[in-house]
């Protein structure tokens, strides 16, 4: 067995996994460099490599130079192995007897473990084996604090990995020490070449930086330094940190083993080049433990321990002194130990005073950390708390309405009046006619029981928007609301036995069509009325059109030439096209409709090298194997566009509710034989960070955001298109410096797709949610939260939700046209009546603004849980809502709707009815609450004429409305 203990063996497998590790990485490079160049995006994917191999480059130079030079240095000055004559072998002054030395090596190779644990966590979190590049910028590493390897010391009974590792590494250590702890330098370099790399985004903003503007109270810096500039420095610290404290432990864990120390029974002591090369060590750990001080004074500015978030009184007049004090006194302990080393290497050993000392600055640290300011709280604080911590709350307001752009919110007035009439109503047409009546969780279960066509298709989702369509009579235009529901292909609904390898990469390649909904109206039988439906449909002028359109001035209003959809929410494999297989179209009877992709979308595959290159890629053996292919067939992945835009832009964050939108334009400016398509993907993306200073981000994972990018993409042909939507945001400003060529204006956004832009769902409600606590100004009302608001309740299908926001197309008080909002009500936080509403706005040079209205506080507002309750508690509505949930069927109550309207507020409730057992809800009822009545109809005009006294009466055979007087009924 010779040859298994021959270190040509080690060499070998060393040089083949270095080997399959760069063909991996250079057929990732590649592959990925292709579908960039397809994108139209090289120039940025180049930059981005170039930038992180030479991040992992230097920082694995330096760290494996520093590590193992270390290594070296130990292994030259160790004690050697004594010869058989005891007597030859060198006496010191002092040694270490059995006992201590176990100890000692012991401790050191337990908190080295402890080290090894933590950080191969970290980098495993940041090493991933499938190189897959659509990822977001990952969050910053976690500092190392001694703490954090105690409680990693107390997880181990519950990680018998981590426990095994304890136990088995001194052992391994004591045996060959060299090669174990060189071969964890190497990993631990090559770690830390990742990690930091992985940072590439934060590296070059760092060197980009865009001012803010605006200058924090403490330190007096530009929020650019801690947006752009802190990140890097703390990514420093993590890396110097380890490289110091590993080298220490290291280092005297090989002194502590040499010249048969354990096996002889005691350490004979450090010789003087032993004890210099430990003290130029030390100093370069005590030296990183300054710096790491250092940065320690910024992030007071992100205490969550006071009364506020961000520095308080004692963080600054406590803690930050003790934190500076520390800091210089670690450093001038780094001095000393290197001249120590350099000029007073010969004075008296006063080796255990060090170690006095050493334990001592511990100590003071410790009770710096915690001692002190608990004490200070105490003592100086809470006796006169909002007197100390006026100022500092004064600072948490302003920082926080900033950073999540709250300190732009128009501030107004509400309140109603409760005089509105028939002619009020008639004037706000447009309103009435976009009341949303259907929500899209029952419109996306009808659309699953008739439109999903075959067990493939798939309604992920539905969104609201709004489009403009000719009047029945064609005497103008006017906007609508609608439901729009991408008809998307899942693989994952194909029959078992049809799961073959040409079905999924060949066949089975796009979703088709879509369905779109007003929101106001009802089809005779109860289910939602559909714009444009079906597959395949046959048009009045006998012609096959690829979706059933309702009407003429529908289909002049919006395009469907090319409703194939090859990218999108759900398309998850990826596919080959065009090839010799004809590709599923849609079903149209007993046969199918098949076709062949002509967009712009994939990677050519013609040449054989391809072939072999996106084979290993994907690891898929099949491409060489399959006569399938042609000359023109290329490769399209990534088509989950979630994943396409992560991929182009990780250091943005996205929206989760992408939108499909249809228009007639052509980004791509190619010329195509085919209809031109018209079918595109908005998401909304973000600019954010966690380290604006004294901006409280709750449950938020950043502290500051803005919606600086629409993201357009291509549902055919997979371009992808990023607009700057707030060019007053420094972030984007700062990573439009970086890719000059990534970022358009939104002005260069076609007309036809920028009018479907709107305020996102995601931002506004985190705006909501931060406005809740941060509309309040006064430092002592802040404080005492005596006018804390809370986001509503309602009743949705029997249970208790939150309201959520919801899109409106009304006229603003102030305002002389209707336009489209997103609106979210609020109420007291102990109370249940109404206290305000606010409003996002979507259209025009308006879009992206904030206003809130606020109600007087003297007035009794009824709010959606008042509301709710008066339409549960009412007789005849109770009662028919308990006739209709007898045993198979229940009624649903929808989204109740606070609508303003001129100067008051109508409240719009739906009545669904659904079988329990393949649902299929139908609208059978309206509520319309109004100052003091309550109104149950069977369609929303019913009920606003009955509550109204309107002139127009309903036929005979429609229920008579169940009007009730809230008054009559009682407070809820």
């Amino acid at each position: 067995m010779q040859w298994v203990r021959s270190p040509k063996i080690g060499w070998i497998l060393v040089i083949l996994l270095a080997g399959w590790l760069i063909f991996e990485i250079t057929t990732n490079l590649i592959a990925e460099g292709l579908w960039f160049t397809e994108v139209g995006y090289r120039a940025e994917f180049a930059l981005r490599v170039t930038t992180q191999l030479i991040v992992g480059a230097i920082v694995f130079g330096i760290s494996s130079l520093y590590l193992c030079g270390n290594l070296w240095v130990a292994n030259q000055l160790k004690h050697p192995n004594p010869p058989e004559d005891q007597d030859a072998y060198p006496k010191y002054a002092k040694s270490v007897p059995l006992g201590w030395l176990l100890l000692s090596v012991g401790l050191l190779s337990l908190v080295l473990g402890l080290i090894v644990i933590q950080y191969a966590e970290v980098i495993l979190q940041y090493w991933h084996t499938d190189f897959n590049i659509a990822r977001l910028t990952p969050e910053l590493p976690p500092r190392f604090r001694p703490e954090s390897a105690l409680r990693t010391f107390l997880d181990l009974p519950y990680s018998g990995v981590k426990a095994l590792f304890i136990i088995g590494f001194p052992i391994l250590l004591v045996c060959i020490p060299q090669r174990i702890l060189l071969a964890i330098a190497i990993l631990l370099s090559t770690g830390l070449g990742v990690i930091l790399s992985s940072h590439w985004a934060k590296i070059l903003a760092s060197f980009n930086p865009t001012p803010f503007n605006q200058i924090d109270p403490l330190f007096d810096q530009d929020i650019s330094f801690y947006i752009f500039t802190l990140p890097v420095l703390h990514l420093l610290e993590f890396w110097l940190v380890i490289l110091c404290v590993f080298s220490l432990f290291a280092v005297t864990i090989i002194y502590l083993l040499s010249g048969r120390s354990l096996a002889l029974g005691s350490f004979p002591g450090f010789s003087s080049k032993q004890r210099r090369h430990l003290q130029v060590i030390s100093a370069a750990v005590m030296f990183s433990v300054a710096y790491s001080y250092a940065l320690s004074r910024y992030e007071l500015l992100y205490s969550s321990t006071g009364v506020i978030y961000g520095a308080s009184f004692t963080d600054i007049y406590t803690q930050k002194p003790m934190i500076e004090v520390l800091s210089i006194l670690a450093a001038a302990y780094g001095f000393f130990l290197l001249g120590r080393s350099i000029y007073w290497a010969k004075k008296r050993d006063i080796w255990r005073q060090m170690i006095v000392v050493m334990i001592l600055y511990l100590g003071i640290a410790g009770v710096s950390n915690y001692g002190l300011p608990a004490l200070s709280q105490r003592l100086l604080v809470e006796p006169n708390e909002l007197g100390r911590e006026t100022p500092f709350i004064q600072h948490s307001i302003e920082y926080t309405r900033s950073a999540f752009d709250l300190d732009k919110i128009e501030v107004s007035p509400f309140n109603p009046e409760g005089q509105l009439t028939p002619e009020d109503l008639l004037n706000n047409r447009l309103t009435i006619d976009n009341i949303r009546l259907w929500d899209t969780r029952p419109l996306l279960q009808t659309n699953r029981q008739l439109q999903q066509i075959r067990l493939y298709y798939k309604f992920l989702d539905a969104d609201i928007e709004r489009y403009t369509f000719r009047k029945r009579n064609y005497q103008g235009a006017e906007k609508q609301q609608v439901i729009l529901a991408p008809r998307e292909l899942d693989y994952e609904g194909v029959p078992e036995e049809a799961k073959t390898w040409v079905n999924e990469h060949l066949v089975y390649t796009h979703g088709y069509g879509f369905t779109m909904s007003p929101v106001n109206t009802v089809a005779p039988d109860g289910l939602p009325e559909y714009y444009v439906k079906d597959i395949g449909a046959e048009s009045p002028e006998g012609q096959t059109t690829p979706v059933w359109i309702s009407e003429a001035r529908i289909r002049d209003s919006i395009p469907i030439g090319q409703p194939r959809i090859y990218y999108g929410e759900l398309t998850n494999t990826y596919i080959m096209t065009p090839s010799t297989e004809p590709e599923l179209d849609y079903p149209q009877g007993d046969a199918n409709q098949y076709n062949f992709y002509d967009g712009t979308g994939g990677v050519s595959i013609a040449s054989p090298w391809r072939r072999w290159l996106f084979a290993k890629y994907l690891n898929d053996w099949e491409m060489l194997l399959t006569q399938s292919f042609t000359p023109e067939t290329k490769v399209l992945f990534r088509r989950n566009i979630v994943d396409r835009v992560k991929a182009i832009a990780p250091f943005l964050r996205f929206d989760r509710d992408p939108y499909l939108v249809v228009a007639n334009t052509n980004l791509s400016g190619i010329p195509s034989t085919n209809q031109e398509n018209y079918l595109y993907w908005i998401i909304d993306a973000y600019t954010t960070s966690d380290r604006y200073p004294y901006s409280d981000p709750g449950e938020l994972p950043f502290n500051y955001i803005r919606n600086s990018v629409k993201v357009v993409v291509d549902a055919y042909n997979g371009k992808v298109y990023f607009f700057i939507s707030d060019d007053a945001d420094p972030m984007i400003q700062t990573f439009a410096k970086i890719f000059p060529n990534l970022f358009r204006s939104l002005e260069e956004m076609p007309q036809s797709l920028r009018v479907h832009i709107r305020y996102p769902v995601d931002l506004f409600t985190i705006q909501s949610n931060q406005l809740l606590t941060y509309h309040m100004r006064d430092p002592q009302v802040f404080y005492n939260r005596e006018d804390q608001w809370r986001v509503p309740l309602e009743i949705y299908g029997g249970q208790p939700q939150t309201v959520e926001p919801y899109y409106l197309i009304i006229k603003l008080p102030a305002e002389n046209r209707e336009e489209f909002i997103l609106l979210h009500p609020f109420t007291p936080a102990s109370r249940n009546n109404l206290i305000a509403w606010l409003a996002g706005r979507s259209d025009g040079e308006n879009y992206g603004k904030l206003l809130l209205y606020q109600f007087s506080k003297q007035q009794l507002i009824y709010g959606p849980e008042q509301i709710d309750a008066l339409i549960n508690q009412d007789p005849e509505i109770s009662r028919q809502i308990s006739l209709w949930n007898r045993q198979g069927s229940k009624a649903i109550q929808g989204n109740l709707l606070v609508i303003p309207i001129e100067k008051s507020l109508l409240y719009v409730e739906p009545l669904y009815l659904e079988a329990e057992q393949n649902s299929l809800p139908t609208l059978v009822r309206v509520i319309v609450a109004y100052e003091n009545q309550i109104i149950m109809a069977d369609s929303l005009d019913k009920a606003l004429n009955a509550i109204f006294n309107s002139s127009n009466s309903a036929p005979s055979n429609v229920p008579t409305p169940v009007i009730r007087n809230l008054n009559e009924i009682g407070p809820p």
